[in-house]
């Protein structure tokens, strides 16, 4: 029996199982995690990755980079990836050719933004967005582009923060016009302004938890009734991480050894399982290697 292509099983899971919570991941241990934890899905957190990079989420880094990226993270693990591309990292024939790299590198999905290039992360001040005809031509590139018709095509828009949400839900209107399978509307949080956009579009919308540690606006079944079929958590994975790292790090340099944070330790079996090491021995006894 052929496997199921992850693109497909990404459209199933969103249409089985909404909605679909997506961890943030940012290379090969913390995507692993995820799926041993029971995640169905994961997201490829541009601005975690950059940071990973020693970089702020500021469009600094380049397609190759970011697809030498996703494609560690999809060899990683077994469940689907979306992966953030930004802009689509220029014009539309740019953005065909990040669809066709994310594709090739193994990405379920990915979601594209109409800010201006060199983004910002959603988050800052100084947002800008292009012309509305300018992202709806790089939409519908994006979907000539793709070779796998279940690849998902996540239509982000930036607009709501510089120009109101009345003027996002225009744009969203062209974007799904221009062949988009899915809306991604970034800083939409109350529950107000969740219906008011689920009442215009009730089709398949992809939710941002950006407010680490805060609960979902509205309860998960709400949140699915309205169509919000994808909830991804992009930097909650890299912010605990930095804050134990500076912990041990602080202990190490205080008392010599990691001995205060023993109890927050994987063991080096835990470890090791996460790199398959096992695998690994038993491979290179079979292979003479």
């Amino acid at each position: 029996m052929t496997a199921e292509r992850m693109t497909t099983h990404l459209r199933r899971l969103l249409r089985d199982q909404s909605p679909v919570r997506a961890a943030g991941v940012f290379d090969a241990i913390s995507a692993k995690l995820a799926e041993r934890a029971g995640f169905a899905c994961i997201h490829a957190s541009g601005g975690s990755i950059s940071r990973a990079e020693g970089y702020p989420d500021l469009g600094l880094l380049g397609l190759s980079e970011m697809t030498r990226r996703v494609e560690t993270i999809v060899q990683s693990c077994n469940i689907p990836v979306v992966a953030d591309a930004d802009t689509g990292y220029g014009n539309a024939l740019n953005a065909q050719r990040t669809v066709r790299e994310y594709e090739r590198a193994g990405a379920a999905g990915l979601h594209m933004e109409d800010q201006v290039f060199p983004k910002r992360c959603g988050l800052f001040d100084g947002i800008e967005v292009v012309r509305r005809a300018e992202m709806v031509g790089k939409i519908k590139a994006a979907v000539d582009a793709r070779r796998d018709r279940d690849f998902l095509i996540i239509a982000r828009s930036d607009a709501v923060k510089p120009e109101g949400l009345a003027a996002g839900l225009d744009r969203a209107a062209a974007y799904l016009e221009a062949g988009a399978d899915m809306l991604f509307m970034e800083a939409v949080r109350t529950p107000a302004d969740l219906e008011t956009v689920a009442k215009r579009f009730p089709g398949p919308k992809l939710f941002n938890m950006a407010a680490a540690g805060e609960p979902c606006p509205l309860p998960f079944p709400r949140m699915a009734a309205l169509g919000y079929s994808l909830i991804i958590y992009p930097s909650d994975s890299q912010r605990v991480a930095i804050r134990a790292m500076s912990e041990v790090f602080a202990a190490i340099l205080r008392d010599g050894h990691a001995g205060a944070m023993k109890n927050a330790l994987s063991t080096p079996a835990e470890r090791d399982e996460l790199a398959d090491l096992s695998g690994y021995m038993e491979r290179s006894k079979r292979y003479g290697a």
